[in-house]
């Protein structure tokens, strides 16, 4: 068990993962600091996202650190939004403080057996189908990381009988050390956070640091399609690795054929089931629902109880999420679409003439794909946000000129309505972030699901 009586530590941000941390750190018997780099909030609302437990125990620090606060910190715990790079992280790293992401504290004192999941899109339908088959099979079971359960809050909940299924954000990744899940998986990386990572090599490098611990007795499940994953399982990967692949036929692992999910192995191959047995629609979620195949199989659940659960599993809110039929018009919420490839497969699942909201928080992306998988279907561009300017900039380049500008949501919501026809369907899929209008992706697509409950 890790050894933290009284060494001095600081959390950075006051969200879940950062609650989470103080509540491990406080069971460890840390000496704990919380910062909250937001001038604008008080110590009494920092101290009421604790648990109570923990709100009377720690020194609260607003902005900035003074140099005593600084002074004799062994381990800082930041918060995923607080870049690695940050003044006051690199200040504390040349000091010789640990620095750790929340997931790295919380493995090292965390039980039993772990699946993380990783990738750019895809990441919360898998690892909440994940834990869902797990719970059909476990007694003991968590569902925690990115998908908005801190890891640290049950770390020491966890036994050797419990088995965890963690969404993994890049920025939680890249301040990790030992961390080592028993089965990993990596759905696909394309470009996101170029804003964050720089580098499209700096941002793969950091989602592979998934397996970087593992071993021939561990599995990394990994997308055939994707270029990068498949040098990475073929060359450098260190893992026994479970390919997916929605277009090839594997003389190894899970793949379609025709509308059928099929599985090989040592040159035999078997039907699983067709992908229209289940509820999930679109091809990424053909290849999330693969993907659970492999990390739930290689975590010991029959492929029975995996088939089962599957059939069963409802769409993940907010990733291609159909809310209501209204006056003729079906309309799905896919606020999840966060950046340009997430929103490509929200195109791809639609069949009918479509009205696309799109626009949020410039995360330093790039359009064209996007705009190019319109492909007939996008009847009109609705934009929003920071970024409306350079995505109708990108839309005009490539043709498409149907195009209306929104100063607040509910002008946007307001005007797809009234322009959507019986027939149509009004798809909320951004391509950007809620920063800025939202706090969160959630918020921006439950007031989506109201506005069109109450029409």
């Amino acid at each position: 068990m890790l050894v933290m009586t009284g060494k001095k530590t600081l959390v950075i941000g006051t969200g879940l993962s950062g609650a989470g941390a103080v509540r491990l750190l406080h069971e460890l018997g840390a000496d704990i600091t919380v910062l909250d780099q937001n001038t604008k909030i008080t110590a009494d609302e920092i101290r009421a996202k604790l648990d109570e437990r923990d709100r009377d125990r720690v020194h609260i620090a607003i902005g900035e650190l003074t140099q005593e606060e600084k002074d004799g910190v062994e381990l800082v715990v930041p918060s995923p939004a607080v870049p690695a790079d940050s003044p006051l992280v690199s200040e504390l790293r040349k000091k010789g403080a640990g620095i750790w992401s929340e997931i790295e504290l919380a493995y090292r004192c965390a039980k039993g057996r772990l699946a993380a999941i990783t990738g750019t899109n895809g990441k919360t339908t898998t690892t909440t189908l994940v834990g869902e088959i797990f719970k059909a099979c476990y007694d003991s079971v968590f569902v925690v990381g990115n998908i908005g359960f801190s890891y640290a809050g049950v770390a020491m909940q966890t036994t050797e009988e419990s088995v965890t299924a963690a969404e993994i954000s890049s920025f939680q990744l890249e301040l990790t050390e030992e961390f080592h899940p028993n089965v990993s998986a990596i759905l696909n990386i394309t470009p996101d956070h170029m804003n964050r990572h720089y580098t499209m090599d700096n941002y793969i490098a950091i989602k592979e640091m998934i397996a970087q611990k593992q071993t021939k007795e561990d599995t990394c499940v990994l997308n055939y399609e994707d270029p990068a994953l498949r040098t990475f399982g073929m060359e450098k990967c260190s893992a026994n690795v479970v390919w997916f692949s929605s277009r090839a036929r594997l003389e190894n692992g899970y793949y379609l054929e025709g509308e059928d999910i099929c599985f090989a192995s040592g040159g035999n191959s078997k039907k699983l089931m067709n992908i229209h047995d289940m509820h999930l629609v679109g091809l990424c979620n053909v290849e999330n629902v693969m993907a659970a195949m492999g990390i739930a199989s290689a975590m010991g659940v029959p492929m029975d109880i995996i088939l089962k659960v599957i059939r069963d599993f409802p769409p993940v809110e907010h990733r291609i999420e159909f809310v209501a039929t209204k006056g003729g018009v079906d309309y799905y919420n896919d606020s999840k679409g966060t950046n340009p490839d997430a929103a490509i497969q929200g195109i791809r699942a639609m069949k009918k003439p479509t009205i696309l909201i799109g626009g949020g928080f410039d995360k330093g992306s790039t359009y064209d794909e996007w705009i190019d998988a319109f492909d007939g279907k996008v009847r009109e561009l609705v934009l929003i946000g920071q970024t409306r300017e350079k995505i109708a900039e990108c839309a005009r380049a490539h043709g498409f000129t149907n195009i209306t500008f929104a100063d607040t949501y509910e002008e946007c919501l307001k005007h797809c309505t009234e322009v959507a026809k019986p027939g149509d369907a009004v798809l909320l899929s951004p391509a950007c972030a809620s920063w800025g209008m939202f706090p969160n992706y959630e918020v921006r697509g439950e007031q989506f699901k109201e506005y069109v409950r109450s029409l």
